[in-house]
């Protein structure tokens, strides 16, 4: 009964956004009486109950820092705003959280001015995860991808810009703003060279954050997490490509020659980051900074496929060689050297460590991957007419 109430006011929310009513989309009557029986946070301290809005939280980084966040802080109420495209979906959110009066799911579009400037109001704190984030499919159809990552990153400033109880604002970026290493490692000095339209879309609402903060003075820190990887992640990307490929008994496809390399974190370090970013105690220190996270060592795409290949009792013929993928990024490494210096972080979880885990994660939630397989692959056109599946 209580799992079908919290569902009914989702639908209900559902319902007011897309018809477009005058009364905007509120939280749920039970969450909203567990609002004006806490006592509302006063200033900059961490000590108190805090509202945190999240947007894209059904998709893979937002719905494990969720999880992390839901579980360390009992008192915290969690607002998530997502549009439920393909690679979002709330079977990425866990019954204990979507049943939970600490819950409240907002389906709606983060370009939706109206909806964004209501949630922001409610909020402490604010993690921006929502983006189209697939390299291949910003090359199939770039459009989105700047309408979500730079409009929607341009709606959520302007509405921070008039919000007074926003605390701290973390806007989740990627190392692909940056290209190709120039300098090894990279630092948050390093130009900003992207090599593909998702990047340069992600390049936009990076340096879009950046403009509101030198203007407006808003209390905004920007991370670029290097290659995420972990539970959750949709089979589009690379390391649960090759793992679902081989459960399916597949070949593994590579782009190029494999030796493209990579800096690998683990989704829960960087949401341990990100907690940091939100609990630091004298946030002076990180406002308005800019912070790179990995793990300062690099592993490339052939090195990935062969510890899968192995993990599976596999050989290298298993794998099959693709054209290079148009904009290619060629070397990544991060400095460790900020993020260590003024958030005391640094990754807590090996390569080989995560990537055995996240094996087993993908060998034992079959049902989970095996619905979002079809979109696996994006058809890449190259200049002489050829079409491949990447």
């Amino acid at each position: 009964m209580k799992y079908f109430i919290q569902i009914s006011m989702i639908i209900l929310n559902i319902t007011v956004h897309l018809i477009g009513l005058d009364t905007l989309p509120t939280y749920s009557e039970r969450a909203k009486l567990s609002f004006e029986q806490k006592t509302p946070c006063r200033g900059n301290t961490i000590d108190c109950d805090k509202v945190i809005l999240l947007t894209g939280a059904a998709g893979f980084i937002g719905s494990n820092f969720l999880e992390y966040m839901f579980n360390k802080y009992p008192a915290y109420h969690f607002l998530v705003l997502d549009n439920l495209t393909y690679a979002g979906n709330l079977d990425n959110i866990s019954d204990k959280i979507k049943n939970s009066q600490r819950f409240e799911f907002y389906y709606g579009s983060i370009t939706n001015q109206r909806l964004v400037s209501h949630l922001v109001k409610k909020a402490h704190f604010i993690v921006h995860f929502a983006a189209e984030s697939h390299v291949s499919k910003s090359i199939y159809d770039p459009e989105i991808f700047f309408t979500t990552d730079v409009i929607g990153t341009h709606i959520l400033m302007d509405a921070l810009v008039e919000a007074e109880t926003v605390e701290r604002f973390i806007h989740i970026s990627t190392s692909e703003v940056c290209g190709t290493a120039e300098s090894i490692p990279m630092d948050e000095s390093h130009p900003i060279n992207p090599r593909s339209p998702y990047a340069g879309a992600k390049a936009a609402a990076d340096r879009l954050v950046y403009s509101y903060q030198c203007t407006y003075d808003i209390p905004t820190v920007i991370l670029r997490p290097f290659n995420n990887y972990g539970p959750r992640q949709h089979p589009e990307k690379m390391i649960p490509r090759f793992i679902t490929s081989l459960l399916e008994n597949k070949y593994v496809t590579i782009h190029g020659t494999g030796l493209q390399s990579r800096d690998w974190l683990h989704v829960t370090d960087t949401c341990n980051a990100i907690d940091r970013c939100l609990h630091l105690p004298n946030f002076d220190l990180i406002k308005n900074q800019l912070i790179h996270l990995g793990s300062g060592k690099a592993t490339s795409v052939l090195d990935i496929a062969t510890k899968i290949l192995q993990n599976f009792d596999k050989l290298d013929s298993d794998i099959v060689y693709l054209h290079d993928r148009p904009g290619q990024v060629f070397c990544h490494i991060s400095s460790t050297e900020k993020s260590a210096a003024i958030l005391g972080w640094k990754p807590l979880i090996s390569f080989d460590q995560g990537l055995q885990s996240t094996i087993e994660w993908y060998k034992n939630n079959k049902e989970w991957w095996q619905k979002r397989t079809f979109l696996q692959y994006t058809p890449i056109h190259f200049t002489n007419e050829k079409v491949e599946l990447h």
